[in-house]
């Protein structure tokens, strides 16, 4: 029978087996990534260039756009009636009919089975977090003029401009901040994002695989962040 020291010493190797990977990962990672968050300026040049890249995205066509449909991840399945503010969200063996403008009225069902209480509320709560989350990959530049954001212009080392855009309020995680990176149209390329939930500051993000759907909106179906893929598929519009 092997002794509480040689137990403890053992246990420690298995900790340290696996989470020293990670540690040194972590490391490489923020020392070659981590940024500032850079300052921008204000006013009018700002809010030019974020009109620029609403209309590369041809904006207006969103705009009429009354429903959206994805799946995120192959995880969460989303039916956006965006014209009445309600989402059906569909995770495991849940459903919930989220009302956008009055979350207390949301329905949850478990395999068709109204779910009722404080099992309820919590299940809204997830509910809307996963909508603000992936609602957010598929429509984010769309929303750069949304109540309580802030926009400036970032000059870069190349020269070019990029627009900074930070959610003051709203969302699940007020005081984001997210660049964009445009092409010469004014499409976005990418955005590098300061996020709450993110201990690395300036991680970029792709936003250059996009479709046209039905409603003429321009919508993205995948996105690259670092070694991952965020893929987003079924994609409606209409």
């Amino acid at each position: 029978m092997a002794k509480p020291k040689k137990i403890l010493k053992i246990i420690a190797g298995v900790i340290v087996f696996f989470t020293l990977p990670t540690l040194l990962l972590f490391g490489f990672v923020y020392f070659k990534y981590d940024e500032d968050l850079p300052t921008g300026t204000k006013g009018a040049p700002a809010e030019q260039l974020a009109s620029t890249m609403l209309n590369a995205l041809d904006h207006e066509a969103y705009k009429k756009t009354n429903y959206l449909e994805w799946t995120f991840k192959k995880r969460h399945h989303f039916k956006w009636n965006k014209a009445e503010n309600t989402c059906e969200v569909y995770w495991k063996d849940y459903k919930v009919n989220l009302d956008l403008n009055a979350t207390s009225k949301s329905e949850v069902f478990q395999n068709e089975q109204k779910i009722e209480g404080n099992d309820a509320h919590d299940l809204i709560e997830k509910a809307l977090s996963y909508f603000n989350n992936d609602s957010f990959w598929v429509v984010a530049p769309y929303k750069v003029f949304d109540f309580g954001t802030e926009r400036s212009v970032v000059t870069l080392e190349n020269g070019s401009e990029a627009l900074l855009v930070t959610y003051k309020s709203g969302g699940t995680t007020p005081g984001d901040s997210y660049l964009w990176h445009l092409d010469a149209s004014g499409k976005p390329e990418s955005f590098q994002m300061w996020v709450d939930i993110l201990p690395i500051g300036g991680l970029e993000t792709s936003w250059t695989d996009w479709t046209t759907t039905a409603s003429g909106a321009n919508l993205p179906t995948f996105h690259k962040f670092l070694v991952f893929g965020i893929e987003i598929t079924d994609l409606v519009a209409e």
